[in-house]
């Protein structure tokens, strides 16, 4: 009968183990206490090019960069002490010289009797790992510097509508920060109806794929941080990242492209008004002076005393009022062309303020002009209308008393000039229509002053706008360019 060896357990154990040592994919390496190698798996010849032979009875330090001399100086230390070092991202350098990215695992060897003799090293090979992990932060990184460089506001939400990136674009149109909204709910940004239904359009689109904006776009309604709405176009996009679902809205704010449409639509308006009044202007205007004349006439004939005098006088003034209205409606719908010139500002209000003062109704009004600008390039003429539009206004206020205030300052290439009146100001809900043609608050008025300077001021280049401070008064404030290669006198 033969014999059979007989069976081992710590023999059976030393093999197993030394299999899964050999077979593994990550370099496994024993040392002693000095650092020199004392087993090499094949896992490690993989990794790093060296054959056992050429490495076991050697200082580990070959497998160290230049720069990581005092790492493995630390390592020794640590594997001494019976430290465990787990999970360690650092380099190595392979047997052709590249760098292999590495995770380690040092722990202690210890003999019978408890005292450190070694340790073991596991390597793991992260390269891998580390170029995707570099592909992703560059990605990202482009991501990030994309969507911070657009001019358009893009946020981006989760399948439940919670906001996960809100660009600096996103941050000045709705005037929330980042941080602020990421994690809420999108319909912040949202006022009613639309806060309260997008949940709810939102998981029917999950259900069912029914889409109202997702791929399409449309224009809708915007709420900032303080309330105010304004219109946007929003166009939304879906992609699945990780296997969830995200949607990307890209909003532009359509504030300035309707404002445009809106004074398009005004500048056609008045280019069918100007047609209207060049027609009144040929088949009412001469008729009317051959009326005048007729009826002056008449009214010369006639006892200077009698009533029919009288009519007549006042047939002529209605007709002198009639003149003066299509005068004015020329005007603001076919204002002339500006013939630039230097002009000295402070001396056309001045002249335009003794204009102010031969009108009866105005003649308790004292005009104050303080302050001195450069000559600004302009049509004396057409500021004269502009300057006595707003004189008279000012008169009309203060009910022919009281004075008005005319301020004249410069800064850089620009002349400011505001008139300001001891009146009770406007109220908002007229002062958003003052410049509306043919709007007025006056018993007699046409409602084309204001809107006819505005007009000839930004004929010029510059800009008109009206201010009502607390306290009282109407400020209405000229900007105009100033003539180039003048500076500001000395006061």
């Amino acid at each position: 009968m033969t014999d059979r060896p007989s069976f081992d357990p710590t023999d059976e154990v030393v093999r197993i183990l030394a299999s899964i040592v050999e077979s593994s994919a990550d370099a496994i390496i024993s040392m002693d206490l000095s650092g020199i190698v004392v087993t090499w798996n094949r896992g490690a010849e993989r990794m790093f090019g060296y054959a056992a032979g050429e490495v076991v009875g050697r200082s580990l330090e070959f497998l160290f960069p230049e720069h990581l001399e005092t790492e493995r100086e630390t390592i020794l230390a640590r594997m001494r002490s019976g430290d465990r070092i787990l999970g360690l991202e650092t380099v190595r350098r392979a047997k052709d010289g590249h760098l292999v990215d590495v995770s380690l695992t040092v722990s202690a060897i210890r003999d019978a009797g408890g005292h450190v003799v070694g340790a073991s090293t596991i390597a793991r090979d992260i390269t891998d790992q580390k170029r995707t992990e570099h592909a992703l932060r560059t990605s990202e990184a482009r991501w990030r510097a994309v969507i911070d460089c657009a001019v358009d506001a893009i946020v981006v939400i989760d399948a439940h509508g919670r906001i996960e990136a809100f660009n600096p674009a996103a941050e000045r149109l709705f005037g929330f920060a980042e941080g602020e909204v990421v994690g809420s709910n999108v319909n912040v940004l949202m006022p009613s109806p639309y806060h309260e239904e997008h949940d709810g359009y939102l998981s029917r689109y999950l259900a069912t794929g029914d889409r109202r904006i997702i791929g399409i776009g449309r224009e809708v309604t915007a709420r900032h941080r303080d309330g105010a709405t304004f219109p946007v176009q929003l166009a939304v996009g879906e992609m699945t990242v990780d296997g969830e679902r995200k949607f990307t809205g890209i909003i532009y704010d359509l504030r300035a492209r309707m404002a445009m449409e809106e004074r398009l639509r005004e500048q056609t308006a008045m280019a069918r008004l100007g047609e209207m009044a060049a027609v009144v202007a040929h088949e009412i205007k001469n008729p009317l002076a051959g009326i005048r004349g007729a009826v002056q006439v008449i009214g010369g004939r006639l006892p200077a005393k009698s009533p029919d005098a009288a009519v007549a006088k006042e047939i002529v003034a209605r007709i002198d009022g009639l003149n003066e209205l299509m005068k004015d409606l020329l005007l603001f719908a076919r204002p002339p062309k500006p013939r630039l010139a230097p002009v000295d500002l402070t001396g056309l209000i001045a002249a335009t303020a003794n204009l102010l003062g031969e009108d009866p109704s105005a003649r308790g009004v004292q005009v104050e002009v303080v302050g001195t600008a450069p000559l600004a390039m302009a049509d004396a003429e057409l500021l004269k209308i502009v300057f006595l539009n707003l004189l008279m206004n000012g008169a009309h206020v203060a009910r022919g008393r009281g004075p008005i205030r005319v301020s004249i300052t410069s800064a850089d290439d620009w002349c400011q000039i505001a008139f300001s009146d001891p009146g009770p100001g406007i109220p908002s809900e007229i002062l958003d229509k003052v410049f509306t043609p043919f709007f007025t608050t006056k018993s007699r008025g046409t409602g084309l002053g204001l809107p006819t300077a505005k007009q000839l001021v930004e004929a010029h280049g510059g800009t008109m706008r009206i201010e009502c401070p607390p306290g009282g008064g109407t400020t209405v404030i000229v900007q105009l360019p100033v003539h180039p290669g003048q500076v500001t006198p000395e006061v």
